[in-house]
């Protein structure tokens, strides 16, 4: 357990002179009591001091050890009274019902979240769900399982520089002959052939559209998808198992028709001032729905296509790939950001090339703790919306950076998240 004295001991430099208490539940003794049948049961609710200069490494320490923090204070503020706000119902997130492998990659080949927050084949996409339907004339499901689109791949690009990890492609459908209709944002259920292991037709899976509505050639006749190859190991023989939706995209040749459904989602809609400040948290293929967004933001040719929309609030992506040749789309985000320069903001946690402060692996959450203070204060705004698409793990990072922030002006972070979300600028669809 760690030593608070030690803590205030180290926190008597100007640089930590601040001391924080984190309420954390569910941690553990160590990895070895795991493997003891019985287990051991996980601890309730502790409190542990810790000194501004220790945040990130203690962050870190806790998710080895399995626990969630779930309240951070100052140290000069009285402690909570027992009630406790557990992060694991951080907002009523609902399972979409259809299985997704977009991303579903074990954290050794796509680490930019910390490595316990490893994902397996048949984790379900989520996403906040909406407390109003206030997009009625969304379009939903035009296409459905039993009555699928039948569009055509027109390209299959790789999107993975050399001596980057795994494979990532950029595919484009043409859906010309149809009425399949979307929004950025939205998603599209893919159908992939063949039977499952008990003989039944394979099941849908979803993947985020990477295109405007307008798609990439801007003549409203195509819809991208930004794809990973799943790959694993399997735990007991060793033996690699790849996905069988994303490998069949990945390896699916110009020409070949594809089941479409869908398309479906309203929590990840853009808002419809252009003046909103839009804040945009990814890990890997996660940069799907934010490439619609940049595109209708700072295309050229989409400005055109979209007369009446003018965008002229603040973009901030927060963008976690393991290796510099695992930036994805990097060539068009940095023309954006070269371009307009005062609209859009571009980060980078690249876990396998930067170090975090305390000389760790830089991760998506250690971005977020450096700039909390800066998104803090942009977060508080009335038309600012904050996204998070990409690996489920990065989502309790996002909130302990956060959460230091808030405090510091006396805001419990969990609960002015949820603020947020009954203000509909809360926006989340992990898996």
């Amino acid at each position: 357990m760690y030593n608070s004295s030690a803590a205030d001991r180290a926190a008597n430099t100007e640089a930590g002179s601040r001391v924080f208490v984190y309420e954390v539940v569910g941690i553990r003794q160590n990895e070895e009591t795991d493997k003891m049948d019985p287990e051991i049961r996980q601890s309730g609710s502790v409190f542990i001091r810790v000194p501004y200069s220790r945040m990130n490494q203690e962050m870190q320490r806790i998710a080895r050890l399995g626990g969630k923090i779930v309240n951070i204070h100052p140290a000069d503020v009285d402690q909570p009274n027992g009630h406790i706000t557990s992060s694991e119902n951080k907002g009523s997130n609902s399972a979409v019902t259809a299985k997704s492998e977009q991303n579903n990659s074990s954290a050794s080949v796509e680490n930019e979240v910390a490595p316990q927050s490893s994902e397996k084949e048949g984790k379900s996409m989520t996403q906040a769900k909406p407390k109003a339907d206030k997009h009625k004339d969304v379009p939903v499901n035009i296409y459905r399982p039993n009555a699928p689109y039948l569009g055509q791949c027109v390209s299959n690009e790789e999107l993975v520089g050399n001596g980057g990890i795994g494979t990532v492609r950029h595919l484009i459908f043409d859906i010309s002959g149809g009425d399949l209709r979307y929004l950025e944002g939205q998603s599209i259920g893919i159908i992939p052939p063949g039977t499952d292991k008990n003989g039944k037709p394979e099941k849908l899976r979803l993947y985020s559209i990477a295109s405007t509505r307008h798609g990439d050639r801007v003549d409203d006749k195509t819809v991208s998808l930004c794809v990973r190859q799943l790959e694993y190991k399997h735990p007991e023989t060793g033996e690699t198992i790849y996905g069988v939706c994303s490998t069949h995209l990945c390896n699916l040749e110009v020409g070949t028709e594809v089941k479409i459904t869908g398309p479906v989602g309203k929590e990840m809609l853009l808002p419809e001032d252009p003046n909103a400040n839009v804040i945009m948290f990814a890990t890997g293929t996660g940069i799907a729905p934010f490439r619609a967004y940049l595109w209708r933001m700072f295309k050229k040719n989409e400005q055109e296509a979209n007369p009446d929309y003018k965008f002229n609030g603040l973009a901030w992506l927060v963008f976690g790939i393991p290796t510099s040749p695992n930036i994805l789309y990097k060539e068009e985000l940095e023309e954006i950001q070269q371009q307009y320069p005062d609209n859009f903001r571009l980060t980078y946690a690249i876990s396998r090339e930067q170090k975090n402060p305390e000389g760790g692996r830089m991760y998506i959450q250690d971005r977020v703790a450096e700039h909390a203070k800066e998104l803090w204060q942009l977060i508080q705004k009335d038309n600012t919306h904050t996204y998070i698409c990409g690996l489920k793990g990065m989502e309790g990072g996002i909130d302990e950076a956060l959460s230091a922030a808030a405090a510091e002006d006396g805001v419990n972070w969990m609960e002015y998240q949820k603020t947020m979300k009954k203000a509909g600028r809360w926006h989340v669809e992990t898996y």
